[in-house]
């Protein structure tokens, strides 16, 4: 029996689903923590603060965390770093047989990574726009990469899933004022093909139905390309009499971004229709206060809320379509949270116990709540409420010292940094677990646990 022309429901049955699947994961080529696709860790500094940054946003990070905080950054930055992300997914049917899986092996590869460069455009020579500094960003904000065993107990809903997308950021930033900034960018999701395989990829068996042999495998996979935009705003309402900020204000808004996706629907390798469907990227909001209760000469500390609203509800349903003119209606009913971030951080300038550095200590703790209902929870999205925990540490190092000890910094050239250092954080993830019930697809009800932990270590130099 043909299973394109005898049986061509089935592409949209079991197979578009899984496109459609798929295309929900596809927005970053990594892993999917707590929040759906969304994967928060995007510079070391913040994450040694619990991701509470947008309202501090003082170095070529904020590209990401607050474009408005760039005009913060004189003249040239560059920030290049990766992440190290590993843990563990425990599923416990509701007859008792235990299936484990992970986030692609012991350690996600490729890693998740971030680089940003800004630069002030009066320092580059040009007088007049000495308020505009430029940046370019290039992350992951949202990801997915999950495996389970072939002969697991929900092989049917899914056996991996991977989703390569990558953010790239340019920005413009804009100091009005003294004391307030605005920053505008654009944030376009695309595919690269040094990325896994450049498109987002989910697998699983067959059950054994729409002409399809049980077992057989299925593959579904798309690519495409979507444009979303950022505004944002910084504001210090409080200075001390060297002009630093003792608080500051943070105001961010993320637009919806829709991304069509088209790829195919494989079965045991050979294609058997193409699929096409579009995934939308929340509207995030995001407002951040930082204080300073010490900003003297010789040392800062640091305390930051940040609140985020991930309009998840704007995910209502991915519907696919066939080449056979067929369209798969696929609901998600995924609701809005709230993230919220608390982090802190104490600085030593120019200690004398290292002198010509600068060195930080940092700590957070964020709460992220679960968008996806039971009824189409997938095992390929590990969404799950949570509790994160984070440590970090900064150094920075000035002319005169040397990092690492063997490289100077700060010497008299216009092409050597006049410093440089390195940002290093640990997060651990400690996920609530959560019963799936009433599941429009049985197999996946049951109890779900989930660990993860990461490091991540971000590279940093000024010119």
């Amino acid at each position: 029996m043909s299973i394109v022309s005898d049986r061509p429901v089935y592409q949209v049955g079991y197979g578009i689903a899984l496109l459609l699947l798929s295309a929900m994961w596809l927005s970053s080529p990594h892993v999917v923590l707590a929040q759906a696709l969304r994967f928060q860790p995007q510079g070391a500094n913040a994450v040694g603060q619990g991701n509470a940054f947008s309202a501090q946003a003082d170095d070529a990070t904020a590209i990401h965390y607050n474009p408005a905080g760039l005009t913060q950054v004189e003249g040239v930055q560059a920030i290049f770093g990766t992440v190290l992300l590993g843990g563990s997914i425990k599923h416990k049917a509701l007859s008792g047989v235990d299936t484990r899986g992970d986030f692609g092996g012991s350690a996600v590869f490729p890693p998740p990574s971030h680089t940003y460069l800004s630069a002030n455009l009066g320092t580059l020579g040009v007088t007049s726009l000495s308020r505009v500094t430029l940046g370019l960003g290039l992350t992951c904000p949202f990801g997915l990469n999950t495996r389970y065993p072939v002969d697991g107990p929900f092989n049917t809903a899914v056996t991996s899933a991977t989703l390569p997308l990558i953010d790239i950021k340019p920005t413009v930033a804009y100091k009005v004022t003294d004391d307030l900034s605005i920053g505008l960018g654009a944030d376009i999701y695309t595919f690269a093909g040094f990325l896994g395989e450049g498109q987002a990829e989910q697998h699983q068996g067959s059950a054994g139905i729409y002409g399809i042999p049980a077992g057989a495998s299925m593959e579904l996979n798309g690519k495409g390309t979507g444009v979303g935009m950022n505004a944002s705003l910084r504001y210090v309402p409080i200075k001390n009499n060297e002009g630093n900020p003792l608080a500051s204000i943070g105001l961010v808004y993320r637009s919806q971004a829709v991304l069509p996706l088209h790829g195919a629907l494989l079965v045991n390798d050979a294609k058997v229709a193409e699929a096409s469907t579009s995934l939308a990227l929340p509207p995030i909001y995001t407002a951040a206060v930082a204080v300073w209760p010490v900003r003297t000469s010789d040392r800062e500390w640091k305390l930051e809320l940040d609140v985020d609203f991930v309009v998840w509800k704007s995910n209502k349903q991915n519907d696919i379509s066939l080449s056979n003119g067929l369209t798969l209606p696929q609901p998600q009913q995924w609701k809005t949270v709230q993230v919220v971030a608390i982090g802190t951080e104490y600085k030593w300038l120019n200690p004398a116990w290292l002198p010509y550095w600068d060195v930080a200590a940092r700590a957070g703790y964020t709460r992220t709540e679960n968008p996806v209902p039971d009824l189409t929870f997938n095992p390929a999205t590990i969404s799950l409420s949570s509790n994160t925990l984070s440590l970090g540490a900064g150094f920075l190092c000035r002319k005169g010292g040397q990092f690492l000890g063997v490289v100077p910094c700060g010497v008299e050239s216009a092409l050597w940094p006049k410093a440089m250092g390195i940002d290093i954080a640990y997060q651990e993830w400690f996920y609530e677990p959560h019963t799936v019930a009433g599941n429009q697809n049985p197999t996946v009800n049951g109890t779900y646990h989930a660990f993860v932990h990461l490091g991540i270590f971000s590279f940093k130099f000024l010119f």
